[in-house]
């Protein structure tokens, strides 16, 4: 099968099949979009690449799911509505029953978010997938990680840490090791992420800043305090775990949701007279949002032993050292 047949079997949508919003869509040398009046386009890039960004052995229908959830994970941070994406695909040969199922998991997704395919490229070489992707947003509306203000509330969506117990499963260094039903659902986890796009899209006007959890949560949080010029503390005792985690041991759970990454989960900051509109999302979405700390004017992180609202110079607030650093793909793996 030569590089053309591949395309046409695997990633041509014919009439009928998921959206055709493009002016022109795939088959040119490039595609033609035209944004919706009064909108701005939000564009995002990801690479994944075998071995550093997932295992060899992992299903090829979550694979392709996974690749499109972490680019439209980056619209949700902005409030995007996706559009389009494009897809380059390098393979170190042609397996056709591994492109049936990468490409289903791919468009599934796609169609699950009216995401249309408008191009790509494919070629040869150790497996890697770069996806961008394309999406609007009110002009002036799109949420950024260099708004928060001193006083604002800290968020985070969902179960973050999760994804990074499955990884430490697959690494063989939990002591002791996760029980089958346990494993299967944080693997899900980890190969099947959900991008929180509609929760995105619901925080225009309610959030002052967003980042999505890609590297781990203090990492992400602290691309926001960098770019807003502002610090923050985090109450370690505010923090979602999940069932699963709870049956693990306390430090590792901190690691896991602090440090851990791959979650795609959404970390946002808002005025407290914001927190009925936040909770009023959370109804309406069936996702846990938790109220995890305050930004502060001081520059730098702060950890602390506590409840919420009980701040410096509160007896009952104890610090706690910050001994957890984020991926990196230079620096490799914490």
């Amino acid at each position: 099968m030569g590089e053309f047949d591949l395309i046409e079997r695997y990633f041509w949508r014919r009439a009928g099949e998921g959206p055709h919003r493009a002016v022109i869509g795939n088959g040119d040398d490039c595609a033609v979009i035209a944004p919706t009046p009064g909108m701005q386009l939000a564009v995002s890039t990801d690479t994944l690449v075998e071995g550093r960004h997932f295992l060899s052995t992992v299903n090829p229908a979550r694979l392709g799911h996974k690749a499109l959830a972490v680019n439209l994970s980056d619209l949700a941070a902005c409030g995007a509505r996706p559009l389009a994406f494009t897809l380059a695909l390098t393979l170190p040969r042609v397996d056709q029953d591994w492109l049936s199922d990468f490409s289903q998991g791919l468009l599934a997704l796609a169609d699950e978010h009216d995401c249309e395919l408008i191009g790509g490229d494919t070629t040869a070489g150790p497996l890697a997938i770069g996806i961008t992707v394309m999406g609007e947003v009110p002009a002036g509306h799109a949420l950024l990680r260099s708004g928060a203000q001193a006083g604002d509330d800290i968020w985070v969506s969902g179960w973050p840490g999760e994804a990074r117990l499955a990884l430490e499963a697959f690494r063989g260094t939990l002591h002791p090791g996760l029980m089958p039903h346990t494993f299967d659902a944080v693997r899900m986890a980890m190969e099947l992420p959900t991008p929180r796009v509609t929760l995105g899209q619901g925080l225009r006007g309610v959030a002052t800043s967003a980042i999505d959890v890609s590297d781990g949560l203090l990492g992400d949080l602290g691309h926001i305090l960098r770019r807003s010029r502002v610090g923050a503390s985090l109450i370690l005792d505010a923090l979602p775990i999940s069932a699963h985690l709870q049956e693990r041991p306390s430090a590792e759970q901190l690691d896991c949701i602090l440090a851990g990454g791959d979650d795609y989960e959404l970390v946002f900051t808002s005025p407290p007279n914001q927190r009925e509109a936040v909770r009023a999302l959370e109804q309406q979405l069936g996702l846990l949002l938790t109220r995890i700390g305050r930004i502060e004017a001081e520059p730098g992180l702060r950890l602390w032993r506590g409840e919420l609202d009980q701040w410096e110079g509160d007896p009952a607030l104890k610090p706690v050292d910050n001994r957890w650093t984020s991926f990196d793909h230079f620096k490799g793996t914490p």
